[in-house]
């Protein structure tokens, strides 16, 4: 039991190690790559301090300094970027309810239509009176008997004449 335990959890270690790696060498992880590049820049910043060299030292807060100015307007580029797309969709969506608006109307003014129609039709009609008809089944319903004489067609007989194919031979057609 618990060699299969251990096996099953090398499987799901080697498993994870190959997406990883395939999303490393596929370019999905460049935020390593950021993260190695700050902790370095930062490393090299506080040994400069602690050699003693100072000048070194201010040169590599400068580079810090600048690279989180340049990261903190890709954020905002990407914050503007992500605002700007939910706006279009907003008015997207206002544009989508806008057509479910006029379609609505149009829907509305057929019906309209229609009722007027109906209307038009009852006062054209309003002096005719159709009388309800009930069908009892519990009387008997009278058909008259109807004699029909179809005449008899006379019997022609007609000889056809028969005719005799010789063939040349007894192979096939």
């Amino acid at each position: 039991m618990k060699t299969t335990t251990q096996a099953w959890g090398w499987l799901a270690a080697g498993v994870l190690a190959l997406g990883l790696n395939g999303a490393y060498h596929d370019g999905g992880a460049a935020w390593v790559h950021q993260i190695v590049n700050r902790v370095v820049s930062r490393s090299v910043a506080v040994v400069a301090l602690a050699t003693g060299h100072a000048d070194r030292f201010s040169a590599e807060a400068r580079a810090v300094m600048a690279q989180d100015q340049a990261e903190s307007y890709r954020w905002a580029s990407v914050v503007e970027r992500v605002q700007a797309q939910v706006q279009s969709r907003v008015s997207r969506s206002d544009n989508d309810f806008a057509w479910i608006d006029a379609m609505s109307a149009r829907e509305e003014a057929a019906l309209a239509r229609v009722e007027a129609s109906r209307a038009r039709v009852e006062a054209q009609t309003g002096g005719i009176h159709f009388t309800e008809l009930t069908f009892d089944p519990s009387t008997p319903v009278v058909c008259p008997r109807v004699r029909v004489s179809v005449p008899r067609i006379p019997k022609i007989e007609i000889v056809a004449p028969v005719v005799h194919i010789g063939m040349a031979g007894s192979g096939p057609v």
